[in-house]
């Protein structure tokens, strides 16, 4: 802290509040020594050239196919510690619909694409990520691990997630995870609709579209490190 105060000309306080910020928003992390180091975000656009990049590239056909078939908008995110990333998005044409949610960023357990890749946690990876500790500087972020793990349950079971206005009133999206060679979740495949417009008989046929297109995904994506070359 007082390498950062020196370099920007800060007082020590002023220093402290913006590690925290950057520590909140997952440019920074502090260790068990109070140093800060560079955080998962700056991780991932360490890689972004070539894991998540090559990830959106192969997607993004497969969700204007989507789109086409399901009428409804479509988009890929990626997690990132407790919070989803929005990698890809494609809008539908409707005059009423989900906009474009591409950089955007929301609690992993708020969005159905953060929901299928925390099904694939295991339960002491989700305690671990959603203990007190962590939320010691935003308690009232946390969810309630009692729910979110019966939640999370329900997901593992069926195959899917469902979003009923976690992350926005009056919309409901639908999720299924993109898996790499090794059988985890890379990224989570979602499609956002207003739920005026959600049938629920539609269900099964929304949730085997976007099975069919994280399978095509996943075919035309190389993962990183597999040694396959495009």
């Amino acid at each position: 802290m007082s390498d950062v105060a020196e370099r920007l000309g800060v007082a020590r306080s002023t220093a402290h509040r913006l590690l925290q910020t950057l520590v909140y928003r997952d440019f920074a992390v502090q260790d068990d020594q109070r140093l800060y180091h560079p955080g998962p975000v700056l991780e991932l656009a360490t890689h972004s050239q070539s894991h998540v990049s090559r990830l959106r590239g192969a997607a993004l056909p497969h969700l204007q196919r989507l789109v086409d078939v399901l009428g409804e908008s479509v988009n890929l995110t990626i997690r990132t510690v407790d919070r989803t990333r929005f990698i890809a998005s494609v809008e539908c044409q409707q005059i009423l619909r989900v906009g474009s949610r591409e950089g955007m960023v929301f609690p992993a357990h708020k969005t159905s694409g953060g929901l299928v890749l925390l099904a694939d946690l295991s339960p002491e990876e989700v305690d671990d990520l959603y203990s007190s500790e962590r939320y010691a500087q935003r308690p009232e972020e946390r969810p309630d691990p009692v729910k979110l793990r019966a939640l999370l349950a329900r997901v593992r079971k069926s195959g899917f997630a469902l979003n009923n206005g976690l992350s926005e009133r009056g919309v409901i999206a639908l999720g299924v995870a993109v898996r790499g060679v090794d059988g985890r979740a890379q990224a989570g495949l979602a499609v956002s609709m207003p739920s005026v417009r959600y049938d629920r008989q539609r269900l099964p046929s929304l949730v085997a579209a976007l099975n069919r297109a994280a399978g095509a995904i996943e075919a035309d994506h190389l993962p990183a490190g597999s040694g396959s070359s495009s």
